[in-house]
């Protein structure tokens, strides 16, 4: 896509200059990348204006001249809006190959040749600029753009010159009904694939983006967190076997210090440092941003490291805690959620939004605070859990009014 465009005429000596007669050349500069051409017209050095670009004065020599580089003008215009219309994207190369008469070699690139190309860079970059779930996010993007192909034009890939409109709406469309994907899960494919299209237009290959005046807003999805009273009673709910126990301890240091599943399952012993303050701290990189996190460790949090600091599985994998896998996790958790007389649908990540709400914002920790504990990229993302608050306020003075009337 064409984001700026220039040109300009100026004399250039050559290998045959004289004094006399320097000869005219024309640059042309689209998205800062320039070719120059000569205008097979000489000027005198003494007769050139530098800042308009042509010959000064009235005289037959300087309107000869003027006019026949005005027309040359007028024609780069003209080349530029053949490119336009025709779908060539529009370079300075282009532009000189047809004011010299000369076929544009236009190079056919392919739209997964593209996307493998930038998945393979990814991967180099791994534990480097990108985190593992960063490539497995683009690798899953990667194998539902290929099945949409195969889907909708029976090829496994295609020009990204036929990236248009239809095709995102297509796109959408497959997401939402083949793989039946909510409407945020298929924003997010879309944004994974929009970052290959915006490279293909940063690059010059495509001269529009297909996403132009495609609707990406994401539905505002409501954040589920325990409350104080449903906080408790799972902390306290009598379980037995070690296997209710020790899910329901993992899920609790989680509430207490707003690690995600992937951040505990990877935790490791040397994350656990003392602070500033000489207290416990827990200093890692969060798998899904690669942000750095330091979490000062609440007394709940420390009990439960300290429970497992000789259990056999973390001894053996140098882990803290001793985390199954997610499935199972969130599966023994409805469990505990029913034993205790929570009614929700109690899975894991409830216990970082617990962390965020119930356990921080609710007693005062400023928001700029728990947004770093949390490892957010932005405030913004933080505040989303706010907004949970002001509705347990709406609640709260509601059942105020009820009391007063």
């Amino acid at each position: 896509m064409e984001r700026s465009f220039g040109l300009f005429f100026y004399l250039k000596k050559n290998g045959t200059y004289r004094a006399n007669e320097v000869d005219i050349y024309l640059r042309i500069t689209v998205n800062g990348i320039s070719a120059e051409l000569s205008t097979k017209r000489k000027c005198e050095p003494t007769k050139w204006n530098v800042s308009h670009g042509r010959v000064d004065g009235k005289s037959e020599y300087a309107k000869s001249i003027n006019s026949y580089l005005e027309v040359l003008q007028r024609k780069v215009h003209e080349s530029r809006k053949y490119l336009l219309d025709n779908d060539i994207p529009i370079t300075a190369v282009n532009i000189k190959q047809i004011l010299r008469d000369k076929e544009i070699n236009q190079e056919k690139r392919m739209l997964m040749e593209i996307f493998s190309h930038h998945n393979n860079q990814i991967a180099a970059l791994v534990d480097k600029d990108y985190s593992p779930a960063t490539l497995e996010r683009y690798k899953t993007s990667f194998r539902h753009t290929q099945s949409f192909l195969e889907w909708k034009y029976k090829v496994s890939d295609i020009d990204i010159q036929k990236l248009d409109y239809e095709f995102i709406s297509e796109y959408e469309f497959w997401l939402k009904s083949t793989r039946r994907c909510d409407h945020n899960t298929t924003m997010k494919y879309l944004g994974n694939f929009r970052k290959i299209v915006n490279r293909c237009v940063r690059h010059g290959w495509l001269i529009r983006d297909p996403f132009l005046g495609f609707n990406m807003t994401k539905k505002e999805v409501e954040r589920t967190a325990l409350t104080e009273t449903e906080l408790n009673a799972i902390m306290n709910q009598e379980l037995t076997g070690e296997r209710l126990s020790n899910v329901r301890d993992i899920f609790i240091f989680s509430c207490f210090s707003g690690l995600s599943y992937a951040d505990v399952k990877k935790m490791k012993r040397s994350e656990i440092i003392i602070g500033i303050d000489g207290e416990k701290w827990l200093v890692s990189k969060r798998q899904k941003t690669n942000v750095s996190a330091k979490i000062p460790l609440l007394p709940i949090a420390i009990n439960i490291i300290d429970k497992y600091a000789n259990h056999r599985q973390c001894l053996l994998q140098d882990r803290v805690l001793p985390v199954l896998s997610n499935q199972k996790m969130n599966s023994y958790l409805k469990e505990i959620a029913e034993k205790s007389g929570v009614n929700k649908v109690l899975t894991y990540h409830i216990a970082r939004h617990t962390f965020a709400t119930t356990v921080t914002l609710s007693n005062g920790v400023p928001i700029e605070t728990v947004s770093k504990m949390l490892g957010h990229r932005n405030i913004r993302t933080t505040q989303h859990y706010a907004k949970i608050l002001d509705r347990k306020i709406s609640d709260d003075m509601k059942r105020l009014r009820e009391k007063f009337s």
